[in-house]
């Protein structure tokens, strides 16, 4: 039976972080997360790791403003996953990930969202996300660090129950309406959150995702957004109001916020389906068949 990796999570209390720790305890790694004096009197933090900690995961204690101690963390591990938060209305933290470059064997970077290497179009200011990024991955493979990044596109709490919706999380109401982006005819990849954590475990043994970008592309969760709301109608038994906006009508809507440029991206541009997945990356779902994803239907289901 070939060995696990020693995996290291930074950002491990974290929305995708947690179900990280989670799978790589699931998956019978040894695993570390790191514990950051700087979350201070955050009790649920310290309630989440102390949570782990029960599950068999050892805390690591380090600071990102000792570099001396990051390095004493690293090289426990084999591998270090990073799921510090690179969203403008969480926290912002994707150049730190910089400090973590020396003594790393093998990493995955903080990304989990779309590929910022197809990014170098996106509209400004939503492009420093990407940029940052890009900063990342080239100190990495200047380093020669062996890595893995992923890209795992809309993850379904924020995109499938509110039927791709900005400003809410829920399916809507009777008297609300529901946005149509351009007709929403373009394929749109929805992945959910526990299911990111799973296959990014598998990942980190794979000599096949080694130096290469893993997309998670489960097939049956490639859709449109009108596919997403006529499976919703479906499954509860009601029609919902419809409007249509245009590219034109959103984009001056727009204001220099940060999360509409993105779903510009995705609904009207595709940036998550328009290309085949080449030689130099990898499709999760392909390479892992066992893995049982939640489908969009089921993930609606849990709304009635």
């Amino acid at each position: 039976m070939a060995i696990k990796s020693k995996v290291l999570v930074v950002g491990g209390t974290g929305y995708i972080g947690r179900r990280i720790v989670a799978a790589s305890l699931a998956q019978g790694h040894t695993t570390y997360v790191l514990k950051r004096p700087e979350s201070g009197l955050d009790i649920e933090k310290l309630q989440i790791l102390l949570s782990f900690k029960k599950q068999g995961a050892h805390l690591v204690e380090a600071s990102f403003s000792d570099q001396d101690s990051l390095v004493r963390a690293v090289k426990l591990a084999d591998v270090v996953i990073c799921t510090m938060s690179g969203v403008h209305f969480r926290s912002h933290n994707i150049l730190l990930q910089l400090k973590l470059v020396e003594a790393i064997k093998r990493f995955v970077p903080s990304e989990f969202g779309m590929d910022p290497a197809r990014m170098g179009g996106a509209l400004e200011p939503g492009n420093e996300t990407f940029e940052q990024k890009m900063v990342v991955r080239k100190a990495i493979e200047d380093a020669n660090i062996p890595h893995t990044y992923v890209s795992a596109n809309c993850f379904a709490g924020y995109f499938v129950g509110n039927l791709s919706q900005l400003g809410t999380l829920t399916p809507p109401s009777r008297d609300q309406q529901v946005v149509i982006y351009g007709g929403g005819n373009v394929k749109v990849v929805y992945v959910d959150e526990d299911d990111v954590g799973t296959y990014t475990i598998k990942a980190v043994d794979d000599e096949r995702t080694l130096n290469k970008t893993v997309y998670i592309r489960p097939p049956e969760n490639v859709m449109t957004q009108g596919e997403l709301v006529a499976m919703w109608e479906k499954l509860s038994g009601q029609q919902v109001q419809k409007v249509d906006l245009s590219a034109q009508d959103f984009l001056a809507s727009m204001e220099g916020n940060v999360v509409v440029l993105m779903f510009y991206h995705i609904f009207y541009e595709g940036c998550l389906a328009n290309f085949e997945i080449g030689e130099d990356a990898a499709e999760a779902s392909s390479l892992y068949p066992e893995v049982k994803y939640t489908r969009v239907h089921e993930y609606l289901q849990i709304f009635l």
